[in-house]
């Protein structure tokens, strides 16, 4: 692996981090999904491009699941809907750093 995939790849697993230390400290998903943006066009014809793509899919997915979570609490329901949208993305970034660490594509299944 070349010097500046190597370098991707760490600034891969960073977005990674960020997104999981989002649960606690919110504000490091926005800095994580603003962060894939930014190098998305550098990874493009990589394998990490995956990675990025499977990162920013989870962002949107999970922040739509999580506002009708938040909309349907009102019938409790939405408490469900908001475990099940944790449950799913902590299960989306702990199987993406396990391919980054494998240094395998994501969602390529």
């Amino acid at each position: 692996m070349g010097s500046d995939e190597e370098k991707l790849k760490k600034y891969n697993l960073i977005t990674y981090i960020l997104y999981l230390v989002g649960f606690l400290v919110g504000i490091t998903g926005l800095i994580a999904i603003i962060m894939n943006y930014v190098k998305r066009n550098e990874m493009r014809g990589t394998w990490l491009e995956s990675h990025v793509d499977w990162q920013i899919k989870t962002f949107w997915w999970c922040l739509v699941g999580y506002i009708v979570g938040f909309l349907l609490a009102v019938v409790f329901i939405g408490y469900l809907v908001i475990f099940l949208v944790m449950v799913w993305q902590i299960y989306r970034l702990v199987v993406g750093i396990n391919a980054l660490n494998d240094n395998q594509p994501i969602g390529m299944k």
